[in-house]
């Protein structure tokens, strides 16, 4: 039996998705909603938890139940309001999940965290695992929440729990496109004019459940590794997102002064909304910084894993988003 968390999220659903497909019996934690990329079939052979991670007596029930467990769930946001709820969600989440892990006696944990955790504000510089978080390398609170939340699993690691955590860069792949990296998608679509020159690395949603899976039946423990299919700068990832769905490509670059002027504006809108603002300061920073991931600890690793070329993940991704609006 495999616990999953966060399975409602972009790469919780490609994962429950492929865990299914491996004939695995799969609990999955939810609060509102089920995934949108399953079908009514996927959904109804998945046992269904309501609850939450800071329940620690349904973790602990859980995880005495089951064998291994993929932590998923956390929070992502980049809006300076909201540092409490990461370091809440994500750093005590995660500690909540190691000390379940813990106490059931699980065989092992794949944690899922980010590049952020390893320090995102390295322009023109080549991030790899042996890349350490600090304040001068990245003045995100979710980049810090999730450098926490690894801590936690280093620390269960040390009381004997067995471990793996994965940093995967921008992920692409088909969900709530009101939501996270899907979200691209969505501006893709509706035309959204503007570009940065940045570049990130980038990768789908199911080569991240895939290598989360690999690893978790190797005997590997007690290492990191980026997933990343490829470096490219964020215009190509517009263009390409605008050939697939037919749409008019971005065509006006955004400038360090106009950004500035555009994360200040946000910021007073989101103070006087109480919204989330669109662009904040550090999205801002990150959209223009030209940051390059070495994929290779996990190619060198997992024998035989190759990545699905960016392209063809954003060609299947306009495809199916295609599909769900002509339904």
């Amino acid at each position: 039996m495999v616990f999953v968390t966060g399975g409602t999220g972009l790469v919780g659903g490609y994962l429950l998705r492929q865990l299914l497909g491996k004939g695995e019996k799969v609990k999955a934690l939810y609060r509102q909603r089920y995934p949108s990329l399953l079908t009514q079939e996927e959904i109804d052979a998945i046992e269904w938890v309501k609850g939450s991670l800071f329940d620690t007596v349904l973790l602990d029930d859980i995880c005495a139940s089951v064998q291994e467990v993929y932590h998923c769930a956390g929070l992502v946001s980049f809006n300076p309001s909201k540092r409490n709820d990461l370091l809440h969600v994500n750093v005590q989440g995660t500690a909540n999940v190691v000390n379940a892990c813990l106490q059931g006696g699980v065989r092992k944990l794949v944690h899922v965290s980010s590049v952020s955790a390893l320090g995102r504000k390295r322009d023109g510089m080549t991030v790899t695992e042996a890349s350490k978080w600090s304040e001068e390398s990245n003045l995100s609170n979710y980049g810090r929440s999730k450098y926490l939340a690894e801590l936690e699993v280093w620390r269960g690691i040390s009381e004997g729990l067995n471990a793996v955590i994965v940093n995967p860069v921008i992920i692409l792949g088909v969900g709530d496109w009101d939501e996270s990296s899907a979200a691209t998608f969505k501006n893709a679509f509706q035309e959204f004019p503007w570009y940065t020159e940045g570049v990130s690395g980038f990768v789908a949603a199911d080569d991240v459940a895939r290598a989360m899976i690999e690893l978790m039946a190797s005997d590997i423990s007690e290492e990191k590794f980026i997933i990343s299919a490829e470096n490219l700068p964020y215009r190509e990832i517009f263009n390409m997102m605008a050939k697939y769905f037919g749409k008019k490509p971005p065509h006006r670059r955004v400038t360090p002064l106009l950004a500035g002027l555009v994360w200040r504006l946000e910021a007073i809108k989101g103070w006087i909304t109480g919204k989330d603002p669109l662009l904040t300061r550090e999205t801002a920073e990150t959209a223009r910084m030209k940051v390059y991931f070495d994929n290779s600890k996990l190619l060198n690793t997992l024998s035989g894993f190759r990545y699905k070329p960016v392209e063809q993940c954003i060609a299947d991704s306009c495809a199916e988003y295609l599909r769900r609006l002509n339904k």
